[in-house]
This record gives structure tokens, sequence and C-alpha cells, in this order.
């Protein structure tokens, strides 16, 4: 009976380290964050090109200019920040086949970072 009973526990205790594996090493390092960076590129130079044109001062195309130096500079520091807020492997949207279960799109983060000053 005593050996019924600590084959049970041993059995327990296996099972439940494994789950614990599972969930806290395993599963994290599956997960796969994509960015779909030419979206975020082309949404901004649209931007850019329509504050141009509009542009009717030389303060307003020196301000769109600005604009455009600082996102080219906030875009990089973004992109090398993603990969330590989701702990995951950060990768371009079209380098990626088909999503999986285990895909996180970054887009929209992304996208929050650098419209932020």
């Amino acid at each position: 009976m005593l050996l019924i009973a600590n084959a049970l526990v041993s059995l327990i205790v296996a099972a439940g380290a494994l789950l614990a594996y599972d969930r806290q090493v395993i599963r994290p390092a599956r997960t796969i964050g994509v960015v779909d960076l030419a979206e975020v590129y082309r949404v901004k130079e649209d931007e850019f090109t329509r504050r141009l044109t509009a542009a009717r001062s030389e303060e307003e195309r020196q301000s769109t200019l600005q604009m455009a130096r600082s996102f080219a500079q906030r875009l990089p520091a973004a992109l090398e920040s993603l990969p330590a807020e989701c702990g995951c492997l950060v990768v371009l949207k079209a380098s990626v086949a088909g999503p999986t279960p285990y895909t996180v799109d970054l887009t929209a983060r992304l996208r929050q970072k650098v419209e932020a000053p």
C-alpha cells in the first residue's frame, strides 16, 4: 500500500513539473511575433505626402519634414523593443507563410510606439 501511495505522489509531482515546464518554458519559446512593417511604413509615407502637398507655408513643410525625421528615428528603437515586451522572436509578417496558434501580430503595438512622441 505504501508503495502505491509513493508511486502516486511521484506521478503527481512529475506531471505537475512537466505541466509547469510546458507553461513556463516551452509555450513562450514557440511564440512568434509578426510585424507588418511595410504597412506601417506605407501609412506614414502617405500621411507625410499628403501633409507636404497640402502645406501652404515653409513652416508647415519643415514641420512635416521634422515629423518624418522623428518617425525615422523612432521606428528602429520601437522595433528593437518589441521582442523584450512580448518575450518572443519578432519577424516580418512577409517572412511567415501562414498564421499559427503561436503567432502574435504586433503591428498595432508598433504603430502605437512610433506614434508616441
